[in-house]
């Protein structure tokens, strides 16, 4: 069995993505390190993280998907360095879920990695993830409650820092679980470093030029997508929403223009400001070993001024969407005179 597997178990929207992009791309490199990642390919960790979660519409899937877990587990059993799993939906989990999870991979020293950001940035980002997968909530009403499902991404239960390590590292000592800071405006790189040092590889070793930053739309371009949601009823595969609504809509059409910052409503900004006082309370108090600062995990005081959601116009979002027709029929030009 792997001595130690590290279980990166987000938080959603802290840099997992551009981690997980030069963990994948550099798979031989790590082995030779020491370090196993299991799989085939990246999505296993995705699907495995549904089997931990006991997704209800798992059945409908292939067996591949539903043995993923398993699968990871069988890889790392027949290892003898370490490990690492990868997945920001884990954070999702229920603590007997969690405390079955870290079982599953005895003998095997189990330590959990949780990046984090300050709750605010957090917030508005993830919001902004929930519509590149299909969300319909305006964001004065997104994630009002912390949903007590382990199928809910997009909300508090995965957000606050607090209430996911609250759940996951109530059986491991605390030296085995390990809070990474990000530093809001500082170096992209920063994270895969403080992260490799973890894992104890060297950082300079690894090609870091296949990530790319998941960049943000403007308040205008993420509320015509939230429009454009409610009339996408057939999009319902993960499939249609990577393609289509994530990568071609989003992504490349909408990203583009840039656009107008802003922030969610003042109670919003008040309760973001709470759950990151709280996170550090409860992180220095169980003694967690951290990679950074945690005052990066509170809101400033004083914030720039942006706009509100509320404060887009009609008029606004017409412009987007006339825009936004008029590329796409440039696009099905483009793929008629290929054909």
């Amino acid at each position: 069995m792997a001595r130690r597997v590290f279980l990166h178990l987000g938080l959603p929207k802290t840099a997992t993505t551009y981690l997980q992009t030069i963990l994948w791309a550099s798979r031989d490199r790590l082995r030779a390190d020491g370090v196993l990642l299991p799989g085939e390919e990246r999505r296993d960790h995705l699907w495995a993280s549904r089997v931990v979660r006991e997704d209800p519409n798992l059945d409908k899937h292939p067996e591949r998907h539903r043995t993923a877990w398993a699968r990871l587990r069988r890889e790392l059993a027949d290892w003898d360095g370490d490990g690492l799993v990868s997945h920001e939906f884990f954070a999702a989990a229920t603590a007997q879920q969690a405390a079955r999870t870290i079982a599953d991979l005895a003998p095997a020293e189990v330590h959990l990695v949780a990046t984090a950001r300050e709750p605010l940035g957090l917030f508005t980002a993830s919001w902004q993830e929930s519509l590149k997968n299909r969300n319909t909530v305006p964001l004065p009403e997104y994630a009002r409650t912390v949903s007590k499902s382990p199928s809910a991404i997009w909300n508090w239960r995965t957000l606050d820092l607090r209430l996911v390590l609250r759940r996951w590292a109530r059986t491991l000592p605390p030296e085995q679980v390990h809070v990474l800071p990000l530093h809001t405006g500082g170096r992209r790189e920063a994270i895969w470093e403080t992260f490799a040092g973890l894992l104890g590889v060297d950082p300079a070793a690894y090609d870091t030029a296949l990530s790319f930053p998941n960049e943000s739309m403007g308040v205008v371009e993420a509320e015509t997508l939230r429009r454009v949601n409610e009339h996408l009823g057939s999009f319902e595969r993960a499939f249609d929403r990577g393609v289509y609504i994530r990568t071609f809509l989003a992504d490349e059409r909408l990203v583009p223009r840039g656009g107008d910052r802003y922030w969610p409503e003042p109670d919003q900004v008040e309760e973001c400001r709470e759950r990151g006082r709280r996170a550090v309370r409860f992180v220095q108090r169980h003694g967690f070993d951290v990679r950074g600062d945690l005052a990066d995990l509170l809101v400033p005081d004083v914030l720039e001024e942006r706009r509100s959601v509320t404060s887009v116009t009609d008029a606004e979002v017409a412009d987007v969407a006339v825009r936004l027709v008029a590329r796409m029929l440039e696009d099905v030009r483009e793929l008629k005179q290929g054909d």
